[in-house]
Formats: structure tokens, sequence, C-alpha cells
């Protein structure tokens, strides 16, 4: 086995544009879960309306690329507003529900057939990124021996983590601030928040626009990055895989979802070459009846899964957590 492709694959994975975007979205849910306790279970949803509000301003409408971010930070905030309306002033659990329900709702109406006039339907849409492409500075890829990526890779990793270090200090700033310190005050006990006069539910609310337009946030980069939004793209594997990331990294931190989505992109990408090494070529070191090569990608889930339920045996608090922090208030 050629160790050294296996973790070169798995560095370049980790620090690539497919990682930034789920550390974009366990941003956004860092805020909801892991500052105020809100439990968001469709961030796909909120990165679904971000991708769509972008494609559909300029294919479909003929707006301007400019426009079409706007529109992705518009759509997100107002279903923010609209999830949040007749949710947050009832139990966590009520929360969960509708964010999760209404992601697969949105899924399944952008690939709707009847839809397919203004969302493309199941193909999707594409054609909106050319402004995007043209802003790309670098003239090459790169390539630093043990790790390369292509023009196109290089750009999208210079927008992504230039985000992620935004959003970040962002989220710093306003946590550290009495804004922040009611929001951790709501997570703890809100009873006692509203007993002091203040307004939880408007708390909450502004907590889950703000989450929730960061999630817009790493779904206009996931299109970008994609060069094409398809609904399939927005289930709620991409919101679990997120809250992983959190969870490895440590809720609460700001810090916490960047360190855990590289290190969750990491092992899925070692793991995943690891095996394929392992099932391939002409005499693979695991033998067909226990695994073949169609099966290798899928074997990874399982590993970092078994990973993980360690994680949470011996340190449910992540990485850089603190185990107070992910508790659940269901009031």
């Amino acid at each position: 086995m050629d160790f050294l492709e296996i973790l070169r694959t798995a560095l370049q994975q980790a620090l690539g544009p497919t990682a930034i975007v789920y550390v974009l979205a366990a941003i956004g849910i860092n805020v909801h879960f892991g500052y105020t306790g809100l439990l968001n279970f469709g961030q796909s949803g909120f990165m679904a309306v971000g991708a769509y509000g972008l494609a559909v301003t300029v294919v479909i409408l003929d707006g301007s690329f400019w426009l079409g971010v706007a529109v992705s930070f518009v759509a997100a905030l107002a279903l923010a507003i609209v999830l949040g309306l007749p949710t947050l002033r009832l139990r966590a659990d009520y929360l969960a529900i509708v964010t999760i329900a209404t992601s697969e709702a949105l899924r399944l109406v952008f690939g709707s057939v009847e839809m397919k006039d203004t969302f493309g339907g199941s193909n999707g849409l594409t054609g909106y990124s050319k402004v995007y492409k043209d802003l790309n500075p670098y003239s090459d890829g790169i390539d630093l021996g043990f790790i390369s990526y292509r023009r196109d890779d290089l750009w999208n990793i210079t927008v992504g983590w230039s985000l992620v270090a935004i959003c970040c200090l962002v989220v710093w700033a306003l946590m550290r601030s009495p804004w922040g310190r009611v929001l951790r005050s709501i997570r703890e006990d809100e009873d006692a928040v509203r007993s002091l006069g203040k307004n939880v539910f408007a708390y909450k609310m502004q907590a889950l626009i703000l989450g929730g337009m960061i999630g817009g946030l790493a779904g206009l980069f996931f299109a970008l990055k994609q060069a094409s939004v398809v609904p399939t793209d927005y289930n709620t594997n991409l919101t679990f895989l997120a809250y992983t990331a959190l969870l490895v990294g440590g809720a609460a931190r700001v810090l916490g979802p960047v360190v855990g989505g590289v290190i969750l992109w990491f092992l899925l990408s070692g793991l995943g070459a690891t095996f394929g090494q392992m099932t391939s070529g002409p005499d693979p070191i695991l033998p067909t009846w226990l695994m073949d090569s169609s099966q290798s990608s899928l074997t990874r889930f399982i590993v970092t899964g078994l990973a993980l339920m360690l994680l949470m045996i011996f340190r449910p608090q992540g990485i850089f957590g603190d185990r107070r922090e992910i508790a659940i208030d269901g009031r």
C-alpha cells in the first residue's frame, strides 16, 4: 500500500473546497445549537435556498450575479423567520421536527416536475457562475510537492477559507458581546433569562437568522464550487455531517467547527483511499467476498461512525468543547 499517497489524498481533501462547505454549515449550526441550544436539523434547507437564490435569480430571472448573492442571504433570512415564528416559543424538539421536515420538503419541491421551469427539476440549474469564475486571479494551479490544486480549486479554496475566517471573526466578536452572553444564558436556563426581563423569543429568532444566513452562505459557496445546483445535493446527510464536524471539534467554540470539519474530511478521505487501495488491483489485499471496490467508499462511513461512537463515549464534548455545552434544554 502507498501510505504516502493516502496521506496526500486525505490532506488535500481536508483543506479542499468540499471540506469548506461543511465547515461553513457547521459554523451556522454552532450559532444555533452550540451557543443558543436550538436544535436545527434542517441546515441543508438553508443551504438549498441560498444556492437556489443565486441560481434562479441569474438563470431564470436573468438578474445580475451580485443581485443573486443578495437574494441568497434574503432567502435564508426569510426561511429562518418562517420557521422561527411558530416554533421558537415551544419546546426545542418542535424546532427540530419543523426544520428537518422543511428541508426535505424544499428538496422535493426544487426537484419536482411541476416546478421544473423555475428550479430545473432533478437536473438542477447551471450557467450562473461565469462572473465568479472570471474573478479568478490565478493563471495556473499550485503544486506544493505533497499536495496540489488546480486553478479553479485554488480559487475556491482562497474564497472559501476567507469566508470561514470572516464568519469565525464575526461569531467570536458577537459571542463576546452582551448579546452573545444572553444567548449562552438562554442555552443554560431560558426561564432565568426571561425573569430578568429579556425577550427570549427575540434573541432566539436573531440567533436562528444569523446561523441560517451562515448556512445560506455555505449553500452559496457550494453552488459556486459545483457550478451547478442539484436538489439531491441538499439532503439530510449534509446536515448530519455538519453536526458531526461540530461535535468533533467542540460545540460553542469558535474554532470547533473548523477543526472538526477538517478532521472529519481527513478521516473520510483517508479511509476511502485506504480501502480503495486494499480492494483494487489484480491482487487486492482484502478478498472480494469480504469487500469489493464498489463497497470500499461506503465502508469508510462505517469505520468513521465507529470512531465517532468512541469519541462520544470517552470525550462527548469534542476536542475543544466543554461537556456542559452539548446539554440540550428541552424547555
